[in-house]
């Protein structure tokens, strides 16, 4: 697995250089620079008309009590996408267009639901007061053995 990440990592930039080539020729240099930046600026609105969506959808799971898992996972894909559309290329855009899409997001946690188990913890604050019982409530005193006194400072 891990081989297979570092060589999709080194791949992707020469596929992205490929289609650009395969672009520019077709339909030439300054449309296909063109369609670049339209798609990260279609791609940054459409970013952050989600992303305050998913927000939204957040605070009002939180607010509810409920544990925001869809939503999180939402977010997630959401920032990954924004990661995908700083790359340039088409390949990218067209993956992080995909994950901007709800029904995709949808789709991708059905799938990646049933295979992750979720296990809910509860932390609680508990005051440790050392050994004991806890419950003297009474002054506490430190008693010294005479030679272990001395009446002043040296």
């Amino acid at each position: 697995m891990p081989r297979l990440i570092a060589l999709s990592v080194l791949a992707l930039p020469l596929l992205e250089i490929a289609v650009f080539i395969i672009v520019g020729r077709a339909i030439g240099v300054l449309a296909t620079l063109a369609l670049v930046i339209l798609a990260a600026i279609a791609g940054g609105l459409l970013l952050r008309q989600q992303g305050l969506g998913v927000v939204s959808r957040l605070r009002n799971n939180v607010n509810a009590g409920t544990i925001p898992g869809r939503t999180m996972f939402d977010a997630m894909l959401i920032g990954l996408a924004a990661i995908l559309l700083v790359l340039p290329g088409f390949l990218s855009d067209i993956a992080a267009l995909a994950l901007l899409i709800p029904p995709v997001r949808a789709w991708l946690f059905a799938t990646l639901a049933g295979r992750v188990r979720v296990v809910e913890t509860t932390t609680s604050y508990r005051r440790y007061d050392g050994p004991g019982n806890g419950d003297d409530s009474g002054t506490r005193a430190i008693e010294l053995k005479d030679e272990d006194w001395r009446e002043g400072r040296d």
